[in-house]
């Protein structure tokens, strides 16, 4: 049995309330979650293995405890996952940011505040942002962007989850990147 087939067998299982199945997914999802989170802290200060280690941490847990689960099937799963550690990546890039300005922020631990540079914040809250002003556009565009680029989905997978054709993947994938350059970039640097 392959590790998709599998672990769309356990996800399934687990939706069912099987926490067994949750014991014996993880072995199986925890590297390429390990993968993901990399990714994401590709954009953060480099080499930071503890840090690495807290958001797969605590998209899992986020994941884990939602009141309504039902994962489909691997690609979503990881899907969902990508979409749970950008969500903590902005939430203490925003914590940070605005603990700069003074603002009344919740106290954050030495773990968390390390995860997003001072430097790398505003550029991610600034990300974040030109995102959601793309779903406004088109959800289906900024979803793609979420699982192609924070997610690593392949555009196969893409398709999967979002139940389009390839095509339409690298089409959403293409306007979506030229959307967000130009988002992006300083007024008439584009």
């Amino acid at each position: 049995m392959s590790d998709a087939h599998s672990v769309t067998q356990l996800l399934e299982q687990w939706n069912h309330g099987d926490r067994e199945a949750l014991d014996k997914l993880m072995p199986l999802i925890y590297e390429e979650l390990r993968k993901m989170a990399k990714r994401y802290m590709s954009q953060q200060n480099p080499g930071h293995t503890l840090q690495t280690t807290a958001l797969i941490h605590e998209a899992y847990l986020r994941m884990v405890k939602q009141k309504e689960k039902h994962f489909q099937n691997r690609a979503h799963f990881f899907g969902v996952a990508a979409q749970a550690m950008r969500h903590i990546l902005v939430d203490y890039a925003r914590a940070r940011h605005a603990g700069k300005r003074g603002g009344g922020v919740r106290p954050v631990s030495l773990e968390e505040a390390a995860l997003v540079s001072p430097e790398r914040a505003a550029e991610l809250i600034a990300f974040d942002e030109a995102l959601k002003e793309l779903e406004e556009l088109s959800q289906r565009q900024s979803r793609v962007v979420e699982l192609r680029y924070f997610g690593g989905l392949s555009v196969d997978e893409t398709a999967t989850v979002l139940k389009v054709s390839p095509e339409t993947v690298m089409r959403d994938w293409n306007m979506a990147k030229t959307w967000l350059h130009r988002a992006l970039s300083p007024a008439g640097e584009v």
